[in-house]
């Protein structure tokens, strides 16, 4: 179960560099002006979120489902650290619906929006890992 619990780390940090870079990525290109910044945007917006962050996402949580069911975790933590996970998976849903946004060119968003919407998984990721780490409960 160690191997498992290695690569479920290894897969929740890929996941969580997606999801601190793609809101920055929507940052920039909120910004630019030019139409080939803009399409250049697009495909790294494309290729971070269907290459890198879903399967990322997948795999950590097809991983913490598997020690889930394999250790048989209790505890009021795991329920507020699934809870979160929850919460994550909704956000990077919407992180996909912005990217079809931007690459119909229909976004409707500042750039200033875009920096406090990358703030969200910085305050799970802290909330996780004490919940993790701390068992507070």
């Amino acid at each position: 179960m160690l191997w498992i619990k290695a690569f479920h780390i290894i897969f929740m940090v890929t996941w969580f560099a997606g999801l601190f870079y793609l809101p920055r990525l929507f940052v920039y290109h909120a910004m630019s002006e030019d139409q080939a910044s803009r399409e250049r945007f697009k495909i790294m917006e494309r290729k971070l979120y269907y290459g890198i962050m879903t399967p990322g996402g997948v795999i950590t949580v097809a991983l913490g489902l598997w020690m889930w069911f394999g250790y048989g975790f209790t505890g009021g933590w795991l329920h507020a650290k699934v809870a979160l996970v929850a919460l994550l998976i909704a956000y990077h849903i919407w992180c996909g619906k912005l990217v079809k946004a931007f690459k119909a060119d229909r976004n409707t968003h500042s750039h200033v929006w875009y920096r406090w919407f990358n703030e969200f998984p910085v305050l799970i990721l802290i909330a996780v890992i004490i919940l993790v780490v701390v068992k507070p409960f």
